[in-house]
C-alpha cells in the first residue's frame, strides 16, 4: 500500500481513537500531525508546522473570535436573556405550546447576538426549561426546544463557526454571514411549525397559560417590556451586521463594535461592575484559548494530512463515486453528519473545510451555498449523541426531574427537522444565495 493511502488512513483512524479516548481534540490533532510528520517526512515537519501555526495566529479574521465571545458573555451578564424570556412569556403564553414557541423566537434573536451555542443553551436551560416544566410541559418537548433553538447560534450570524469556516476555506465571512440569515430563519420556522402541530394534536404536551393569569399585565406594560427586551437586541444586530451591510467595517471590526455595544448595554442595565467584567474577560480567554487550541491542532493535522497525500486520496474517492453531483453532495453531507457524532464541530470545520471545499468547486457548486450546507449540518453535531456538546451543557443545568433519556427523546424530532431544513436549502439554493447577491452583487 502506498504512503499516499496508508498514512492518511492511519491518521484518520487515529483521530477517531483519540476522540473516543476523551483526550482534548486539539492535542489529538496536533499530536498526530507531529507523529506522522516525523515518521514519513522526518525533521522537515517542524518548519512546515511552524509556518502553518504562524499563518493561523496572524490571521486577521480569527481576531473576531474573542470579540464575539466577549460580546456574548457580556450580554449574558447583562441578563438580556431574562428580559427576552419575560417578553416571550407574555406574548406567547396563551397559545398551546406558546412558551416553547416563545423560547424558539427568543433563541433566534439571542443567536443573532451571541454566536456561541453554549451560552444560549445554558441561558435557556436555566430560564425557559424550568418555566415550561412548571406549566406542565412535556419534559422531552421542552428539552428538545431548548437544544434546537440554542444551536441556531451556530448558524445565524454572528456565528463563530462561520468565522472559522470562512478563514479556513478562504471564503468571505461577510458573504457567509448574509447567506446564513434565511436558512437560520427557515430552521426556526420549522421548529415553530412542529411545536404548533404537535401541541394541537396533543395539547397535554404544551398547555396554554390560563388567560386570567396574564390579565394583570396591561398593554402599556407589554409595550414597555417589548421595548426594553427586544429593541436592544435589534440595535446590537444592526451595530454588528449593519456596519458590514453598509460596507463600513469588516467582520472583525464589526465584532469589536458589537463587543463595545454589549458593554454599553450592560452599563445601561446597571450590570456593568468589576465581578461581571472579570467573569466576561476570564470566560473570553478560556473559550478563545480552547478555540485556538483546536484551530492550531487541526491546522497542523490538515497540513500533514495534505502533505502525505490525504487530499488527493479523499478527492479521488469522492469524485470517483458512481453517483451524480447531487449524490456526491449527499455523501459528503452524510460523512459530516457521522463525524459530528464523535468530533467537535470546530475540528470538523478545520479538517473538512480544506478537503471538501475544493471538491465542491470541482463539482461546480457555489462555494457560499456549499459552506452554508456544511454549517447547517454541523448544527446537528451539537445535538446528536453520543458526543453532543449542547446536550452536555443542558444536562449540567437542567432540573433534577429531567433525565438524559428525556433529553434524547426530545432532541430526535428536531434532528429530523434539521435534515428537512438542509434538504430544503439543497433544493432551493437561492435561500442561501439571494441575500449575498443583493448585498455584494453576483
Amino acid at each position: 500500500m502506498e504512503i499516499g493511502t496508508i498514512a492518511p488512513v492511519l491518521m484518520f483512524v487515529g483521530v477517531l481513537i483519540g476522540a473516543f479516548s476523551g483526550y482534548p481534540i486539539g492535542f489529538v490533532l496536533g499530536g498526530l500531525a507531529l507523529i506522522f510528520g516525523f515518521i514519513f517526512t522526518g525533521m522537515d515537519v517542524l518548519p512546515a508546522l511552524f509556518f502553518t501555526n504562524f499563518k493561523v495566529i496572524k490571521s486577521y479574521v480569527y481576531a473576531a473570535t474573542p470579540l464575539f465571545v466577549f460580546m456574548a458573555i457580556m450580554l449574558e451578564r447583562a441578563e438580556l436573556a431574562d428580559r427576552l424570556f419575560h417578553v416571550a412569556h407574555v406574548l406567547f403564553g396563551r397559545l398551546r405550546g406558546g412558551l416553547a414557541i416563545g423560547t424558539t423566537v427568543m433563541c433566534t434573536m439571542f443567536a443573532a447576538t451571541t454566536g456561541i451555542v453554549g451560552a444560549t443553551v445554558t441561558s435557556m436551560g436555566l430560564l425557559a426549561l424550568p418555566a415550561m416544566l412548571k406549566r406542565g410541559y412535556n419534559r422531552a418537548l421542552a428539552s428538545g426546544t431548548v437544544l434546537a433553538g440554542g444551536t441556531l447560534g451556530l448558524l445565524i450570524p454572528p456565528s463563530i463557526a462561520i468565522v472559522i469556516y470562512g478563514a479556513t476555506a478562504n471564503i468571505s465571512v461577510a458573504k457567509l454571514f448574509f447567506a446564513a440569515f434565511l436558512p437560520g430563519l427557515v430552521l426556526s420556522a420549522l421548529y415553530i411549525t412542529y411545536i404548533i402541530i404537535i401541541c394541537l394534536l396533543k395539547p397535554e404536551l404544551g398547555p396554554a397559560i390560563p388567560a386570567e393569569e396574564l390579565k394583570g399585565v396591561s398593554a402599556r406594560q407589554k409595550f414597555f417590556m417589548t421595548l426594553t427586551g427586544m429593541v436592544p437586541i435589534l440595535v446590537l444586530i444592526l451595530a454588528v451586521l449593519g456596519l458590514i451591510f453598509l460596507g463600513v467595517a469588516t467582520p472583525t471590526e464589526a465584532a469589536a463594535t458589537g463587543a463595545f455595544a454589549a458593554t454599553l448595554l450592560a452599563i445601561a442595565y446597571r450590570k456593568f461592575n468589576w465581578p461581571n467584567l472579570k467573569y466576561a474577560t476570564y470566560q473570553t480567554l478560556r473559550i478563545t484559548s480552547m478555540v485556538y487550541l483546536i484551530v492550531i491542532g487541526a491546522s497542523m493535522f490538515t497540513s500533514t494530512f495534505m502533505t502525505l497525500g490525504g487530499g488527493k486520496l479523499i478527492s479521488g474517492l469522492i469524485l470517483g463515486l458512481p453517483f451524480s453531483k447531487l449524490g456526491i453532495l449527499l455523501v459528503m453531507m452524510f460523512v459530516i453528519f457521522i463525524l459530528g457524532m464523535f468530533i467537535d464541530y470546530f475540528a470538523i470545520i478545520l479538517i473538512i473545510g480544506p478537503l471538501f471545499t475544493p471538491i465542491a468547486g470541482v463539482l461546480g457548486f457555489d462555494l457560499i451555498w456549499f459552506s452554508l450546507l456544511v454549517i447547517m449540518n454541523l448544527q446537528m453535531a451539537n445535538i446528536t449523541p453520543p458526543f453532543a456538546y449542547a446536550i452536555f451543557y443542558l444536562v449540567g443545568v437542567a432540573p433534577p426531574e429531567v433525565t438524559t433519556g428525556d433529553i434524547y427523546r426530545g432532541v430526535y424530532p428536531f434532528v429530523v427537522l434539521q435534515w428537512i431544513g438542509l434538504v430544503i436549502v439543497i433544493m432551493f439554493p437561492q435561500i442561501a444565495l439571494w441575500l449575498p447577491s443583493k448585498m455584494f452583487g453576483a
